[in-house]
């Protein structure tokens, strides 16, 4: 039985000379892996070798899913080329392939979750193309891990592992803070999936304390846009803190994000 889709690869591995193993995440499907076969040869059904982050239509055959679907068509449309400009900003969208590979199910369908990871790739591309200079300035930068860090919250919330970020997880007292408003401390802990407030924070032994303005940016999204980078360093720590939490190991990719410890954030 042959399926139709719109789809992203996320994952390509070479099977033989001339054929790939590749992950794809589906709109309407959700997470497939399919052999392509022949998919390396000059002039195969795919237009060459499938590269991570292909984007476009696909056919495949599913007719059993315990063992590799088979792809049948590929019709790629403009990829997004400007990624690979700079390996940072190519790290975190590699980073955020592999968070999607590793916390999402074979043929468990997330439309949402879908459109959320296309407009990630999108805007992180068509920033790096308005860059002048190929190199990253501060901005662009900064921009990358607010990308980032949006998506990486997305995919939570899809997953049903979204941390509670208004309120204390324990107490419930509610968190509307601005970063100049922050008066008290505020601690994160994967533990609690949440925030935990000063009153709290003797129950969680894996608790890190936050800056004013990091807590502000997880009490309030919309401050991500305009924090420092120093700040927005610090929620990706967090965020990578947690999903080693999740999947009892550190993702793969992180040490590319960020290279020092994420329990160091915060202040003492």
């Amino acid at each position: 039985m042959l399926a139709k889709d719109e789809a992203i690869c996320i994952r390509a591995l070479d099977y033989s000379e001339t054929s790939q193993i590749v992950t794809f995440f589906t709109k309407a499907t959700g997470k497939i892996t399919a052999i392509a076969k022949g998919s390396k040869r000059p002039k195969s059904a795919f237009d060459g070798p499938i590269e991570v982050f292909s984007y476009g239509k696909i056919v495949f055959s599913d007719s059993s899913r315990e063992k590799l679907a088979t792809l049948t068509e590929f019709e790629q449309q403009p990829g997004f080329t400007n990624l690979r400009n700079n390996l940072f900003i190519l790290n975190c969208c590699l980073f955020g392939a592999e968070l999607l590979n590793s916390l999402t199910k074979d043929y468990d369908p997330h439309p949402q979750l879908f459109d959320s990871f296309l407009q990630y790739l999108q805007n992180t591309n068509e920033h790096r193309a308005s860059s002048i200079e190929y190199r990253v300035s501060s901005i662009e930068h900064q921009d990358t891990l607010a990308y980032l860090i949006l998506f990486q919250l997305t995919l939570l919330k899809e997953i049903g592992l979204m941390p509670i970020l208004d309120y204390c997880v324990n107490c419930k007292t509610s968190f509307e803070y601005r970063a100049s408003s922050i008066e008290h401390r505020v601690y994160f802990s994967s533990a609690a999936n949440g925030l935990i407030c000063r009153d709290c924070e003797a129950n969680y032994q894996d608790k890190i304390l936050l800056s004013k303005s990091a807590a502000a940016c997880l009490t309030n999204l919309k401050l991500l846009a305009q924090s420092q980078e120093k700040t927005l360093q610090e929620v990706e720590k967090i965020l990578i803190y947690h999903f080693t939490s999740i999947l009892n190991r550190p993702p793969k990719m992180a040490k590319h994000i960020l290279k020092s410890d994420p329990k160091t954030t915060g202040q003492k």
